[in-house]
């Protein structure tokens, strides 16, 4: 992994220690098998089991979650040639990006607000997760990614889904939720330079050029930085606008300290919230790097997940 930048490996030494740098760049050059979720707001699991069993697919469930799949013996265009694939009936998703949603909890009949939406993947699944019987708002800024989460919802049915497009951080102070999604614009550290496992139902999503390059002169301090201030604005906007008592995930797929706890440890410092220690089934199976706020989640890029950060915050009263 010689295209890796230095000034990465420095930060990721002084933060894990050289072993577990080992353990990290040797998940960056892991093939991962496509992963996806079957959408229960239009099929159950024994038909689409049926359906890729008729095509000759191999598949097993994933630990984490009844609804996600590994697939064992074909790429993505295999998969994107069958009806239940066009029909909206599964969608193609990493199984670390399936983890905020399911940690999040969402009920029906809550407000609940995705902040950065496109392509769909999650905003999708929490519909999904709440039988379509919740109202959740799902923001996009950049108006092609905002229509790219259109076409995912319509052909997803996710119908309780009210598409917003608008920079999260100006959200009117006056709207409230019961739950939050900010799955933050992040430098893609966790999911750096390979293409084989890359979704294509991701191809537009915000880490699109760390996840699709090799080219070590995109991934760069500046993207960091311009990273941490956007992450630092959504959380606190997130907190300012989420009801008391209630629950929100903050999630990136960055393995970096500076995107992940010291974002998380500014909004603790100054604003009345408290980490939430995460639970599921399914968690004892993830590789799992050191985290330095008790409770928080970070995942390690291997053969099977993406490097993901996820910490659940609650409001109080």
């Amino acid at each position: 992994m010689n295209n890796l930048p230095q000034f990465l490996i420095d930060m990721l030494e002084n933060q894990y220690g050289k072993e577990k740098v080992n353990t990290i760049i040797e998940g960056y050059t892991k093939i991962r098998p496509v992963t996806l979720r079957i959408n229960t707001l239009k099929v159950d699991n024994k038909i689409i089991e049926k359906e890729l069993t008729n095509a000759q697919i191999e598949f097993e469930k994933a630990p984490i979650f009844d609804n996600a799949y590994i697939i064992k013996n074909v790429k993505e265009k295999e998969i994107q040639e069958l009806e239940i694939y066009k029909n909206g009936e599964i969608y193609l998703q990493s199984l670390s990006s399936m983890l905020p949603p399911i940690i999040l909890e969402p009920r029906e009949d809550e407000d609940i607000l995705d902040m950065a939406a496109a392509p769909g993947g999650k905003t999708t699944q929490i519909a999904s997760l709440t039988n379509n019987n919740s109202h959740i708002t799902a923001c996009e800024l950049n108006k092609i990614r905002a229509e790219r989460l259109k076409y995912n919802i319509e052909k997803q049915g996710a119908t309780s889904v009210y598409v917003m497009q608008e920079d999260s951080r100006k959200i009117n102070d006056l709207f409230s939720f019961d739950r939050i999604l900010l799955d933050a614009p992040c430098s893609g550290s966790g999911t750096l330079f390979y293409e084989s496992s890359l979704r294509e139902d991701e191809k537009d999503d915000k880490s699109f050029i760390q996840k699709n390059s090799t080219n070590k002169d995109r991934f760069t301090l500046e993207l960091i930085e311009k990273s941490t201030k956007s992450q630092l604005e959504l959380l606190k906007k997130a907190i300012k606008i989420l009801k008391p008592g209630h629950e929100m995930v903050y999630s990136t797929c960055s393995i970096l300290q500076c995107e992940n706890e010291d974002i998380v440890n500014k909004v603790l410092k100054e604003t009345n919230v408290k980490i939430v220690p995460i639970k599921f089934n399914g968690k004892e199976k993830l590789p799992l790097l050191p985290t330095k706020i008790e409770g928080t989640l970070c995942i390690a890029p291997n053969e099977l997940y993406e490097g993901f950060f996820i910490a659940k915050i609650r409001k109080e009263g």
